[in-house]
């Protein structure tokens, strides 16, 4: 029988100071779910010699890795250090040595999840990874668990916080791009370097891990269709509102038989949908199940304290299976094999914003080309001003595939009389 469980705490940044808070403050409450204490027994980092704000002593940190894995005496392995390559070394490592570990690293588990979980199977240790998505949202835990005894066939949410803040500020309080990109640096929302939030990056490793459980097979990083945010341009928003829609960059994902399909995108979604009022630098995630029909889940999808809370609960789950002696018992093998979707098989409605010069016989000919495409037009609007020679055309269509609307923008960016197709989005909901 146990007397108490040590921690091996990777990193002591942001999250893993929080980690360290929760775990400090919340010792009684813990005792009491455990009936042992939990105590960090050693924390990795890179500078001995920084001041910390930690109750913790000087003798508890180390700069080097393997006094925490080769120390016998610690139980679990707590990894909030960052980054990939050394983070994906030190969880191998922690597994190999039979220790769990608990992670909060979406880099390492979107792109080598599948081989690290195969590795803690082998080795009989846990590896839990709740935080690499959502935050303090309990995502994983619920398709793992909650909704394990459900068919998913959809999923589609808002998981970056970053670019949901710069879309609101842009929307709400009219903002620039550039502008609400330096309020959301000045808070801490976004990087020194923010191009992983908004080029898309960030959001796909999360959807990888999302449609992964969600689908029980293995999706990766090259499966997902990606398109950042710098691709909304000037005007968009404000069309999107005259239309009814909010522009959100949202992840989605779907099943059916033909395969998977995943994508991370500018998104409009009618105003009466749930995540087209999620604001700020808040998630959501939208699933669909067989059985459940549709929930939503909100939260927090960053930050200290929301995204300790989610380690800390992976913390308790895998001190739970230490004792009673059922850590590494859980099956990770996915039950199908991956079948990925091409384009002629991915389903939606299209937004297409096309700027032409404005003269007679123009919208006849574009709408040719929809029509020799198969593909028919829900709305058509202009937008001119009498003094200027070009008009934008406004074109939202019903359901084409995602090929269909590829050879169409194509096709028009080569007609004469078009200057170019300014924007397109995918158009999310029912017709």
């Amino acid at each position: 029988m146990r007397n108490e469980i040590n921690i091996g705490l990777l990193g002591f940044g942001v999250v893993g100071s929080g980690v360290a808070k929760i775990l400090q403050d919340h010792q009684e409450d813990l005792h009491h779910k455990l009936g042992v204490p939990v105590k960090i027994k050693k924390v990795l980092v890179k500078n001995l010699h920084k001041n910390r704000e930690t109750t913790l002593s000087l003798e508890t940190f180390t700069d080097n890795l393997y006094e925490v894995l080769e120390d016998s005496s610690i139980d679990l392995i707590v990894e909030v250090m960052g980054g990939t390559f050394d983070a994906k070394e030190a969880i191998e490592s922690s597994l190999r040595a039979g220790k769990g570990v608990v992670t909060a690293n979406k880099d390492v588990m979107a792109e080598f999840g599948p081989g690290l979980l195969k590795l803690a199977d082998e080795n009989k240790c846990d590896l839990f990874y709740e935080a690499s998505v959502g935050g303090g949202i309990p995502l994983i835990r619920t398709l793992e668990d909650g909704l394990a005894s459900d068919r998913i066939r959809a999923l589609t949410g808002i998981v970056n916080g970053t670019t949901n803040f710069i879309l609101t500020k842009m929307k709400h309080d009219k903002m620039s791009y550039e502008d609400a990109l330096a309020e959301a640096t000045a808070l801490g929302f976004a990087e020194a370097d923010p191009s992983a939030d908004v080029d898309g990056i960030d959001a796909a490793r999360k959807m990888v891990i999302l449609a992964s459980l969600s689908f029980s097979t293995e999706v990766r990083l090259g499966d997902v269709f990606v398109r950042g945010m710098k691709e909304i341009q000037e005007g968009d928003l404000e069309l999107a509102e005259q239309f009814g829609y909010t522009v959100k960059l949202a992840g989605s994902a779907k099943k059916n038989e033909d395969g998977i399909e995943v994508a991370v995108e500018p998104v409009f979604f009618p105003n009466s949908h749930p995540l087209a009022s999620v604001n700020n630098e808040f998630n959501a995630v939208y699933i669909y199940g067989d059985a459940v029909g549709e929930t939503m889940f909100y939260g927090p999808g960053a930050g200290s304290m929301p995204t300790a809370t989610s380690v800390t609960g992976d913390i308790i789950a895998a001190c739970r299976n230490l004792l009673l002696g059922v850590n590494g018992k859980r099956l990770h093998a996915p039950q199908y094999e991956r079948k990925v979707k091409s384009d002629s098989n991915k389903f939606a409605r299209y937004f297409h914003r096309i700027r032409v010069r404005d003269e007679v016989g123009v919208l006849t000919k574009l709408t040719s080309i929809y029509s020799k495409h198969g593909a028919s037009l829900a709305t058509v609007v202009q937008h001119s001003d009498k003094k200027a020679a070009d008009a934008d055309l406004i074109f939202i269509t019903h359901q084409i595939s995602r090929q269909q609307h590829l050879d169409i923008v194509n096709e028009l960016n080569e007609t004469p009389k078009v200057i170019g197709v300014l924007s397109h989005y995918r158009v999310e909901g029912e017709e």
